[in-house]
């Protein structure tokens, strides 16, 4: 058996490397050829029933509103009722179809079948599934008395996403549905004061690649990994090293985010839904994210230390210290003077 491994340590990594030489430059056509007739002949989602966690603010919400300039059927589910309706009424403006809000934490399984059964009930199919709820925590482990009071990251960020995506396949199946993942460059970023968040995205990352195999061509998946996009996180909430939600913390914000552009909901929703109805099977915004992946592989080390130069900083020093003065030409101006949603 050892020499077994011997020889595949051998030769397998030349035998990888020409496999991919030969292979990569016609499998990257024939991607490229796919996503051709994926704009040719995208699917309408004009009558197609939608259903969308999270979706009182943010990445949720605007999602709510490029589905309903679509003319889709909207099924809105969120923590918070008075935002919800706000979001639904602009919906109906824009186009949708129709409507429906519920009152839901996809912490909890019970609320997440409630979700589903509102959609069936209501509609009798179901075609996306948007799985966008999410919090960030913020804090150095070490600072961290409790880390049981962090269990609402998983709960909310994971299996949030498991509850409803449980709950809905047969329907899914029936109607060979599409399921949208808002997941995270974060899944392979190792950013500091941000480890559970990190966890959380990478375990919805690998769940939902694994259900690819276990779907076949039954059920889409679209997995979104946005960089830093405009939203009540680039605002600065997020659970703080207690395990309580901050309003707004923008000078932790400052030290997350740092010197790297945020980009528009406005444009990251388009992207994504254009994307889910060409049937693509990954989405990072902004595009450029997507070489951050590049540098996590190729050079780990040099990743990592730009990480501690950038984003941990030194005793004595002041956060915003790092991005002083650099905000005002980064960050959209709903980011630097937020307006947190309340019910």
């Amino acid at each position: 058996m050892d020499l077994i491994h011997k020889f595949l340590n051998l030769v397998a990594p030349p035998f990888t490397f020409f496999t991919l030489l030969l292979f990569l430059p016609p499998f990257q056509f024939f991607k490229f050829f796919l996503s051709v007739l994926g704009t040719l002949y995208g699917k309408d989602v004009a009558g197609k029933v939608v259903v969308i966690t999270g979706a009182s603010s943010g990445i949720g919400e605007s999602l709510a509103y490029e589905y309903a300039k679509r003319g889709a059927i909207l099924v809105l589910a969120a923590s918070r009722e008075t935002s919800l309706q706000e979001v639904a009424d602009r919906a109906r403006r824009l186009g949708a179809h129709d409507v429906v809000v519920v009152r839901a934490d996809v912490s909890k399984a019970e609320d997440c079948r409630k979700v589903v059964d509102r959609a069936m009930n209501s509609f009798g199919r179901l075609d996306h599934l948007v799985n966008n709820a999410g919090v960030m925590a913020v804090s150095m482990l070490e600072d961290i008395e409790d880390v049981t009071d962090f269990k609402a990251v998983m709960d909310i960020n994971f299996w949030g996403s498991v509850y409803m995506t449980k709950f809905a396949i047969p329907y899914l199946k029936n109607s060979r549905g599409r399921i949208v993942v808002i997941s995270s460059s974060a899944s392979w970023l190792p950013a500091p004061r941000e480890t559970f968040y990190n966890a959380s995205k990478a375990a919805v990352t690998q769940f939902f690649e694994t259900l690819r195999v276990e779907f076949g061509q039954d059920i889409g998946i679209t997995l979104v990994t946005p960089g830093f996009i405009e939203s009540e996180l680039t605002q600065g909430k997020f659970v703080n090293k207690a395990g309580r939600l901050e309003l707004v913390d923008q000078e932790m914000r400052d030290v997350q985010v740092n010197l790297i552009p945020i980009q528009t909901l406005e444009r990251t929703a388009k992207a994504i839904v254009r994307s889910a109805i060409r049937g693509e099977r990954y989405v990072t915004e902004p595009t450029w994210f997507r070489m951050t992946y590049i540098w996590k592989v190729l050079c780990p080390e040099v990743l990592e230390g730009m990480y501690r130069i950038l984003h941990v900083t030194g005793q004595g020093e002041h956060p915003k210290d790092y991005t002083h003065g650099a905000t005002s030409l980064l960050y959209p101006e709903t980011v630097q003077v937020p307006e947190q949603k309340k019910d």
